[in-house]
């Protein structure tokens, strides 16, 4: 189900830079990939359609649409084509009843067995031999979907980027599903400008009344973020 820029309670919020940003990953990718795109007059349809839908101004991510990128990509990167992967998607719908099923700890079970199908069918080798060993396709999935937390549904419902150490998260229904520092759940981009604009974390630690530790993490956080994206 897509949602209004008037009903994101709970969904998330999130511009194809920003999903780049905390994703590691191309926005003009992710754009591709949620759009649909033209290479050589042919049209490749999106992999599945947006959470958010913003009318004229065009797209946003939900929180559900960042998970299901991630694992995308990890597919991808292992060596798959987008083609095949919307060809998983849409097998794995019907088989774990959710619009986005990637991302749900039902597939982490029932995935291989879907991609094998969908190889099976194509009838390619490499592809079926990938999938036909369970610890392949158990590290891709791993990878991807690291730190996450599930709700009893199966349904991804935080996100802790670096580490629940690191105590960053990203809850949908929580600040539109920008990261926040966990301990005082202020936002990290209002923790990380209070810095700045007040000249030390213990300033800016007084300004919104948190721990200096709050403060720090919000910085390493950003560090760490600007580190991966300029790598």
């Amino acid at each position: 189900m897509r949602q209004s820029e008037n009903n994101l309670i709970g969904i998330g919020l999130y511009t194809p830079a920003e999903a780049g940003r905390l994703l590691q990953i191309s926005p003009a990718k992710i754009s591709r990939w949620l759009k649909g795109h033209e290479v050589g007059g042919k049209r490749y349809e999106s992999l599945w359609t947006p959470q958010v839908d913003l009318g004229d101004e065009g797209f946003a991510l939900g929180f559900r649409d960042l998970q299901e990128v991630r694992v995308a990509d990890a597919f991808i990167k292992r060596g798959l084509s987008p083609q095949r992967v919307r060809q998983a998607i849409e097998r794995a719908r019907d088989i774990v009843q959710d619009e986005r099923p990637l991302s749900t700890a039902r597939f982490r079970t029932d995935g291989r067995s879907v991609f094998l199908q969908v190889a099976e069918e194509d009838g390619e080798a490499r592809l079926i031999d990938l999938f036909r060993k369970q610890f392949a396709f158990k590290e891709i999935l791993e990878r991807s979907l690291i730190h996450l937390d599930y709700d009893e549904a199966g349904i991804p419902s935080r996100w802790w980027p670096l580490g629940r150490a690191r105590s960053v998260v990203i809850d949908p229904a929580r600040s539109f599903g920008q990261p926040i520092e966990a301990e005082t759940s202020v936002p990290v981009e209002a923790l990380v400008n209070a810095a700045t604009a007040e000249g030390s974390t213990e300033a800016a630690a007084m300004a919104w009344d948190v721990p200096i530790r709050a403060v720090k993490r919000a910085l390493v956080f950003r560090r760490e973020m600007d580190t991966r994206q300029a790598a």
